[in-house]
């Protein structure tokens, strides 16, 4: 355990890898400095495009992370295998008292995996989330992170319950979610900096994002999925993630998406663009897990449109901001038309928290010290 001079600290490595994980440790690595213990930040360079990671660490005020492991694209195994052999020699470095980790990716999955053969305490954030749909890859590494994890923090009592009937030996904390924490944040300052809002060319818009392997790499779901934006009875505004892209252009529909007057194609969007383009919207369509969250934030209380067959959000549809409509052309359609026709819609309080997970998590771990 790390000595200072003055006072006992816990030395915590943060990891993160995607946009996705930068934006929910933000206000953890906050309220753990706040918390007078000692935040490292650990990126793995999943994500290792600058518009879809650095700029978020220069929104969100975070410094630049001490430590980059470079670990880049490749195969899932490839990925994976990389980044456990990078992270373990980082964790024998650096010699952390609690590795933390958040959420579902490769990067969760390494890190993980390398805290637990090295004895090294490992928490997970947002644990519990079940899809039980094991077409995604993310199932697979959020199941073996919380049966790796020392301490588990889950957002919601359901995730709680799902921890508890798999019997994992962790300790079981209910936290909320830092997502709630960070739109609470950063919204206001969003919406004073962001110029995405000004750009599109609609004055009411549906907001579209589209990234999920299972749609986009299908090329038939992945049409299916361009009809409804080609044919949604409110205009689309469409941040394109590089991956869906790619996907475009591989299926020649980047063109026919491109030239059509119902969509407007971004670039990829920062957070704070995402946040006041979200805020701003009619609804939202998405296959984005955060986006289920950051919609039932008290801040911006959105209907979202899930274009997945399952999502490991059941919390937000039971609160009435979600629902899952798949990827069938005619029923996503029907589902836009049947809220248009009556947008009135009841909704519970946010089931993720109020937007103080991060200050809980970081008083959990200081009891441990």
């Amino acid at each position: 355990m790390s000595v200072h001079p003055d006072y006992l600290v816990m030395a915590v490595s943060v990891v993160v890898g995607t946009r996705p994980e930068i934006i929910k440790m933000a206000p953890l690595w906050f309220a753990l400095k706040k918390a007078r213990l000692d935040p490292m930040l650990v990126h793995s360079g999943q994500h290792y495009d600058y518009d879809m990671s650095q700029v978020f660490f220069e929104e969100l005020g975070l410094p630049k992370p001490e430590v980059f492991l470079n670990i880049g694209s490749g195969t899932p195994g490839l990925q994976t295998g990389d980044a456990i052999i990078k992270f373990e020699r980082e964790f024998q470095r650096s010699e952390p008292d609690c590795v933390l980790v958040e959420g579902d990716t490769n990067t969760v999955l390494a890190g993980a995996i390398a805290a637990m053969k090295l004895r090294i305490r490992l928490g997970h954030v947002e644990a519990g989330l079940r899809s039980y749909d094991l077409r995604m890859p993310e199932e697979l590494n959020r199941r073996l992170t919380d049966h790796a994890s020392d301490y588990l923090f889950a957002p919601t009592q359901d995730s709680v319950a799902i921890l508890k009937g798999e019997k994992v030996w962790g300790k079981v904390f209910r936290t909320g979610n830092t997502a709630i924490d960070a739109t609470v944040r950063y919204l206001p300052k969003a919406l004073r900096r962001s110029k995405a809002v000004k750009t599109v060319r609609w004055k009411e818009y549906a907001l579209a994002t589209l990234h999920r392997a299972e749609n986009v790499d299908d090329p038939d779901t992945l049409k299916n999925l361009v009809d409804v934006l080609l044919r949604s009875p409110v205009p689309v505004v469409l941040p394109l993630h590089p991956r869906t892209d790619a996907r475009l252009k591989e299926a020649n529909l980047k063109d026919m998406v491109d030239g059509s007057d119902n969509v407007q194609l971004l670039p990829p969007a920062g957070y704070f663009d995402m946040l006041a383009l979200m805020k701003n919207a009619e609804f939202v369509l998405t296959d984005s897990g955060g986006i289920q969250e950051e919609a039932t934030s008290p801040v911006i209380r959105k209907r979202v449109f899930v274009i997945r067959k399952s999502t490991e959000r059941p919390e937000a549809v039971k609160a009435g901001y979600c629902k899952v409509v798949g990827t069938n052309r005619a029923r996503v359609l029907r589902e836009i038309r049947a809220y248009l026709k009556d947008p009135r819609w009841v909704v519970k309080a946010c089931p993720y928290g109020k937007g103080d997970a991060g200050e809980r998590i970081a008083g959990i771990l200081k009891k441990t010290i």
